[in-house]
């Protein structure tokens, strides 16, 4: 390993500080509103299926190319065939485009999180969450100031580097996820009429579980759970030492970001129910639903703070990893001082998000190809950027770099045994460029489910 790079401390420390980068607020709140609208235990039960054979194989994939070349994501594909740096590039242009308006939304998560400490959230009437929130939002000043909060926290975690700041504040940050998730579900499900949410979670209808719409939106849902496509597994993966379980690794970063999924789902959906609102809420249902659950429920402040607080820590472990995709490239191509790098990136993600910010208000009359900018940046890196990482990730691996080199390195060159690599190189090559395909057409309204 060069000297200008980090390393992990620990297989435990990469394992949690990768599951954070998965387990983000794709988990804590597109989750449980993509089971709401789409028949609850029918979508979960596709989820899985898929999060376990195309998120699975993708994910190994990407770590398999970091840990031999040892690289961004720019640099690890260009270090196999020098022709294929542009797939790299696709996702450092997605991950930097992803934090400027993720960090929009940390800053909501923030403010939301200060007024549950300090009772303003439960001083306003129930049926009036939506007409705050859209106030919040549609003001300049204020949620411009916790977006740069949001990201001045990113930053200072990555400022320590990948053992002392990311892989130690993943250390933290996730077993404290964990416990906060445990006492917030215990607490819903054992709400009035929670039962409910809880039938409708894991209870599915075979009869709408494979419909293509479920599941290209599982598969959609992997590729943002996941972070796949945007370079975030590569780079994670370039600072392995040459010894690491890739396919255990893989397993155990699958198993917690699907555990913290499906709490999620016991977290806010069993309260729902409860307390009559809709479980396809749509994006209001972590500003919008969920305060009013809790200022009807007996000690709602306290878990208020709980839940948003565990809220930002997911949203922390994510963003972390987004910012680490953009100043891995830039101190390994342009060989700069990391301090220097994260600094820079960091107040340039601020300003690119600033339009996101403000499409919620001043600028909401702005529209590219019919969005407002927030909802742009959005649709362009969920929509095409991810996919097209992730098919070009199949093909590279599939078809350039060859499955069988990809096994050798997954396998350490012998030393461990793969025994799903038929399975593992039958998805690479085939199944999952199809899917992501399917979703190509199904987002561009060519094909209607």
């Amino acid at each position: 390993m060069t000297n200008n790079r980090g390393q992990w401390g620990s297989r435990l420390g990469f394992i949690l500080a990768a599951a954070g980068s998965a387990v983000g607020l794709g988990n804590l709140w597109k989750f449980p509103y993509k089971a709401g609208v789409n028949g609850g235990g029918a979508f979960v039960l596709v989820y899985i299926a898929v999060l376990f054979l195309v998120g699975f194989s993708l994910m190994i994939a990407e770590i398999a190319i970091g840990r031999k070349t040892q690289l961004n994501a720019l640099g690890a594909y260009r270090a196999i065939n020098k022709n294929w740096g542009f797939a790299g590039a696709i996702g450092i242009l997605a991950g930097f485009i992803i934090l400027s308006f993720y960090a929009v939304i940390g800053g909501w998560v923030i403010k939301y999180l200060f007024d549950s400490i300090n009772g303003t959230l439960f001083k306003i009437n129930a049926v009036d969450y939506g007409g705050h929130f859209g106030s919040f939002i549609s003001s300049s000043g204020s949620p411009l100031f916790y977006q740069a909060l949001f990201m001045i926290l990113t930053l200072v975690i990555v400022l320590g580097g990948v053992s002392s700041g990311i892989e130690k504040a993943s250390k933290i940050m996730m077993p404290a996820l964990f416990f906060m998730m445990i006492v917030l579900m215990i607490r819903s499900v054992t709400l009035d009429g929670a039962i409910e949410g809880v039938k409708f979670l894991f209870k599915p209808d075979f009869g709408k579980a494979f419909t293509p719409k479920v599941i290209v939106d599982a598969m959609g849902q992997v590729f943002f759970s996941l972070s796949l496509g945007m370079g975030a597994m590569i780079t994670y993966g370039s600072y392995l030492p040459r010894d690491t379980n890739i396919p255990f690794s893989g397993t155990m970063i699958l198993v917690l970001d699907t555990f913290v999924a499906l709490l999620a789902g016991l977290v806010i959906l069993p309260a729902v129910f409860s307390f009559g609102f809709e479980p396809g809420a749509g994006p209001g249902l972590m500003f919008i639903t969920i305060p009013a659950i809790f200022s009807k429920m007996a000690f709602g402040n306290i878990f208020a703070i709980i839940f948003f607080l565990l809220v930002l820590f997911a949203a922390l472990t994510s963003s972390i990893s987004l910012l680490e995709v953009c100043v891995s490239f830039v101190v390994d191509e342009f060989k700069k001082n990391r301090v220097v790098s994260s600094v820079v990136l960091s107040l340039i993600i601020f300003v690119l998000g600033i339009p996101s910010s403000l499409a919620n208000g001043a600028w909401s009359d702005v529209k590219f190809l019919g969005y407002n900018f927030f909802d742009f940046m959005d649709m362009f890196s969920s929509n095409i950027l991810l996919p097209l990482g992730g098919f070009l990730l199949c093909i590279f691996v599939g078809w350039v770099w060859n499955t069988k080199n990809a096994v050798n390195e997954i396998e350490n060159d012998g030393e461990i045994k793969f025994t799903l690599a038929p399975l593992w190189s039958f998805v690479i090559k085939y199944l999952s460029p199809v899917i992501i395909i399917l979703i190509f057409l199904t987002n561009f309204g060519i094909i209607k489910l």
